[in-house]
């Protein structure tokens, strides 16, 4: 009990006050706060150490797009290299040009070729193989995915390579197993009506490991007591397959085809190495008809302008496979 007027009572009504202004306190040092409850200096301290690695992505990332945007609305060739003042403003010229070129829409058949039938195949061979490494019947899985991830670490040009030389149509392995079973050989990358296939089935072949590895973590997420309820019903394999397994990997499904058509529609080191874009220009890709443009004709500017209308068709092809991925799920 206190006095009124007394030492303790005061001490008292001070206590209240202190107590009363320490919220106030709190809530305005909680205002000098970044979102997220980081504090000033801790974001301060953040963007600093994120300084050097934002401004090299601004230097060797953003900075050449731009400037090779910008390459696009000219007509920078060799002489503009040996004197800048024979660079000339075109504007659209380039995109017109482009577009009335036969050999750019030829170049885009054969991508879209190799986009549409490659990639799909791959998809499917990824998720064949992750479906097989993944079923608790199998033995030394890790032996087996290291197997199957392999082609994919390997150099894309000592891959190409190599199968140049399977393809061989008189010392070639694969054309002398058909003789060896009574079928007449084939010259795979001398003929432009198997050119483009065989380039598919060494694609599919280097990179379906890693989109075997995503599926498998995709399948590893599904809950075994789908798997055991469906079997309860009396459901077999192929019917567990397409009613738990299918629409449970439909996050994993899409990211696997966006990443592969991605991949797929920058077509160039395949075709290069192995046919040099024939025979007949057959397995001429976007990305080597905007190479031979830019560094064997020397058409700079031009080659921008292809670049950019190709980053236009992968921007649309993603926005569809996004779309039919939001209608599925």
């Amino acid at each position: 009990m206190t006095l009124p007027g007394s030492r303790s009572e005061h001490l008292a009504e001070g206590a209240l006050a202190a107590g009363a202004a320490a919220p106030r306190r709190a809530r305005w040092r909680w205002g000098r706060r970044a979102p997220g409850g980081v504090s000033e200096a801790n974001a301060r301290a953040a963007w600093l150490f994120l300084a050097p690695a934002l401004a090299l992505i601004a230097v060797f990332f953003f900075l050449p797009i731009a400037a090779a945007f910008l390459l696009s609305f000219t007509d920078f060739d060799i002489y503009a290299i040996a004197d800048a003042r024979n660079v000339r403003v075109v504007g659209f010229g380039n995109y017109a040009h482009l577009l009335t070129t036969g050999d750019f829409w030829h170049a885009l058949r054969i991508t879209l070729y190799f986009a549409l039938v490659g990639g799909p195949l791959s998809v499917a061979t990824s998720l064949g193989a992750a479906l097989l490494v993944n079923a608790k019947a199998v033995r030394l899985r890790g032996l087996f995915r290291t197997i199957y991830f392999a082609p994919f670490v390997t150099t894309l040009v000592a891959v190409a390579i190599v199968w140049r030389y399977l393809y061989h149509p008189q010392y070639g392995l694969i054309d002398f197993a058909l003789r060896r079973l009574g079928l007449p050989a084939v010259d795979w990358l001398g003929d432009p009506r198997w050119a483009m296939p065989a380039i598919i089935l060494m694609a599919v072949w280097k990179n379906f490991g890693y989109n075997m590895l995503v599926f498998i973590a995709g399948l590893q997420t599904i809950p075994t007591d789908l798997y055991e309820a469906a079997e309860l019903d009396g459901a077999g394999a192929w019917r567990r397959f397409w009613s738990v397994t299918f629409p449970m990997l439909g996050p994993t499904l899409l990211f696997v085809g966006v990443i592969t058509m991605i991949g797929y529609l920058q077509l160039f080191a395949e075709p290069y190495v192995m046919t040099q874009g024939g025979p007949v220009r057959a397995t001429t890709s976007v990305v080597l008809y905007m190479y031979e443009e830019g560094f064997r004709w020397w058409r700079m500017g031009f080659a921008a302008s292809i670049a950019f209308v190709l980053f236009i068709v992968i921007l649309l092809a993603t926005a569809v496979q996004f779309r039919l991925g939001r209608e599925k799920a």
